[in-house]
């Protein structure tokens, strides 16, 4: 069984960090889908499908309904919100840092001021 991280962003990041769930997660984006529907395109054992699903699940991206005897996943659409908002802060400090850089290689390209060339 698959043991979420007590971080909420950490279960995200965690649940990203596999090609194969975020494959999922793009399906899910255009649908909700069976399980049988998600390992299609996959060269996986429904069990392994179902632990993906299980850790995307965990992490809030996706949720599970029941309609009969299937049990359809849906995409959680707000869930990635925290990711987003971090990633948007990891990059305003960068860009801070990086417009910073390009003033300090401003200042080293302009060429100082020696004083008065004409006696």
């Amino acid at each position: 069984m698959y043991r979420m991280s007590s971080e909420p962003l950490d279960a995200v990041f965690q649940a990203l960090a596999s090609g194969v769930r975020r494959d999922m997660l793009r399906r899910l984006a255009r649908g909700s889908a069976s399980v049988t529907e998600l390992a299609e395109p996959f060269e996986l054992s429904q069990p392994a499908i179902t632990k993906h699903l299980q850790v995307l699940e965990a992490a809030g991206l996706v949720r599970r309904t029941r309609r009969g005897r299937v049990r359809p996943a849906h995409l959680v659409p707000d869930a990635t919100l925290p990711a987003v908002d971090f990633l948007a802060e990891v990059r305003r400090v960068w860009e801070a840092r990086y417009a910073a850089l390009d003033e300090v290689l401003a200042e080293l390209q302009t060429p100082p001021v020696v004083g008065d060339t004409e006696a």
